[in-house]
């Protein structure tokens, strides 16, 4: 079997979603350490303000927003490499 055929797509897109999270959550706690503070560094994007449909029986809202930081994006490379190796 060549190598890399029996890998699966949803154990990447999980571990990705793991390495996000894992990343957001320790940079959110090394927020306040003077020397890590850099991995709190980021963008956020998507909708300020959500969007409300009403339809007079029934009111929609929608609403996004993606934060990257320094962390997420270790996060990241930190899960894709664990997904090359398994």
């Amino acid at each position: 079997m060549a190598r890399g055929a029996g890998k699966n797509g949803w154990a990447l897109f999980l571990l990705i979603l793991a390495g996000v999270v894992l990343g957001s959550f320790i940079s959110q706690l090394t927020s306040g350490v003077a020397g890590l503070s850099w991995l709190n560094f980021g963008k956020s994007f998507g909708l300020a303000k959500p969007l409300t449909l009403n339809l007079g029986v029934l009111v929609l809202t929608f609403g996004l927003t993606i934060k990257f930081t320094i962390g997420s994006i270790i996060g990241i490379i930190v899960a894709a490499i664990i997904y090359h190796f398994i």
